[in-house]
């Protein structure tokens, strides 16, 4: 029974988080904590020694650098709030459970990793500079950002990498009981979906904006950039044969980290654009994990 729902666990997660968002949104604190715990049971099974950067991760940080800046550059002066919304989009770091559905997804875990680190020590480095450039009079904006980026990416990518390499050199008989549960990250990850999808749907509607034409435009620019990306990364990852770590690496946002930038140093209906993305990227993912379970199974 449970075989048969595995591969619309991640819909039917999606679903129970729209109709049921009161509830679930509460434990939104619980998110950091499933994330954490699903990274470290994938990278439990990592070959640490497969773990380098290749030209594939730089045309990926090409693109998602130089693509934010030219969006906003050339459109700013016709919509600027959807064009912010769209930057962000962009520019946000791959999330840090991109790893989890690679995995899922058969892909080079190895890669995405390796990806994912550059990825996000890149913009905690890039997007404080360009937030400060975008909002003249804000001057706090490098040092604030910049450490709340960090710490994400210390907590939820470097403590559970360190934590996974300690277990298979220091806790040897630890680590060989905790890989036999590497596959609950699965059900980690539908849990999660859950939470995130009513904490988002919760967000979109307490929004106090009056501007629908703003919000629609926001929305489908946001979809739009969303297939774009996830369709870009799998071709670039195809040349260099790392097609699902290509576009998961690029596709998949931490647009929590987005949304939160987004209200800090934009315009804040702007965050409705990475709010809506996070819709979006889980129904891809939801597709991709589909397809890839039902030829699986």
């Amino acid at each position: 029974m449970l075989n048969k729902i595995r591969p619309y666990m991640m819909p039917i997660a999606m679903m129970t988080g729209i109709v049921f968002y009161p509830f679930f949104s509460r434990f939104a604190f619980v998110t950091p904590y499933l994330i954490f715990s699903m990274l470290l049971l994938t990278y439990l099974n990592l070959s640490f020694r497969n773990i380098r950067f290749t030209r594939m991760h730089l045309w990926l940080i090409f693109i998602q650098i130089t693509g934010s800046i030219l969006i906003y550059l050339i459109l700013v002066p016709f919509q600027p709030v959807v064009v912010q919304g769209a930057m962000i989009c962009v520019l946000a770091p791959t999330a840090t459970s991109a790893p989890v559905i690679t995995r899922m997804l058969k892909g080079n875990v190895e890669s995405l990793t390796a990806y994912s680190l550059l990825c996000n020590i890149t913009v905690a480095l890039i997007a404080p500079v360009f937030f400060s450039l975008v909002e003249k009079d804000n001057q706090s904006a490098f040092f604030e950002s910049f450490l709340i980026i960090m710490r994400q990416v210390f907590f939820l990518l470097l403590v559970p990498f360190i934590a996974a390499i300690l277990l298979r050199k220091v806790f040897r008989n630890t680590f060989s009981k905790a890989k036999l549960f590497s596959n609950i990250s699965f059900y980690l990850w539908s849990f999660a979906l859950i939470i995130v999808t009513s904490k988002i749907v919760s967000f979109i509607l307490v929004q106090d904006s009056q501007n629908y034409l703003t919000e629609v435009l926001l929305a489908v620019c946001s979809l739009f950039i969303c297939i774009l990306q996830f369709l870009t990364g799998r071709k670039i990852g195809r040349r260099y044969k790392d097609t699902i770590a290509g576009g998961q690496g690029l596709g998949q946002k931490n647009t929590v980290l987005a949304i939160w930038m987004a209200q800090t140093y934009l315009n804040p209906v702007s965050s409705l654009g990475p709010g809506m993305y996070v819709l979006w990227q889980n129904i891809v993912n939801s597709f991709q994990v589909w397809r890839k379970r039902k030829n699986l199974d």
